[in-house]
């Protein structure tokens, strides 16, 4: 089981991200099963089916050029835009909190 399944409730919905094991950069997983570096590309999941995928993608992680591959709760805001429910998520999707050029939107 993820570590991280006590933040995910199971009615909600979920993102697959880790980091690229070449640059450290964060990635998120996408509909069609790529990585991207933006979270708005990634694809939900319902919290129910997210072990799942996860077990299947963290056996793979090293093949796929990932580490540290786990899932992340998320949110509609009020744009409809999907965003992580913890602080420590938001800052990984949106970037350093102290120097806006180096966010990634």
């Amino acid at each position: 089981m993820d570590i991280r399944s006590n933040r995910r409730d199971a009615e909600g919905q979920s993102v697959i991200t880790a980091n690229r094991l070449l640059d450290g950069i964060v990635v998120w997983r996408a509909a069609d099963g790529s990585w991207k570096e933006r979270i708005t590309d990634a694809a939900p999941i319902p919290n129910t089916e997210v072990e799942g995928l996860l077990s299947t993608l963290q056996g793979n992680a090293q093949k796929l050029g990932l580490v540290g591959v786990y899932g992340v709760q998320v949110q509609d805001d009020t744009g409809g835009k999907i965003v992580p429910v913890t602080s420590r998520e938001r800052i990984r999707a949106f970037g350093p909190s102290v120097h806006p050029q180096f966010s990634p939107l």
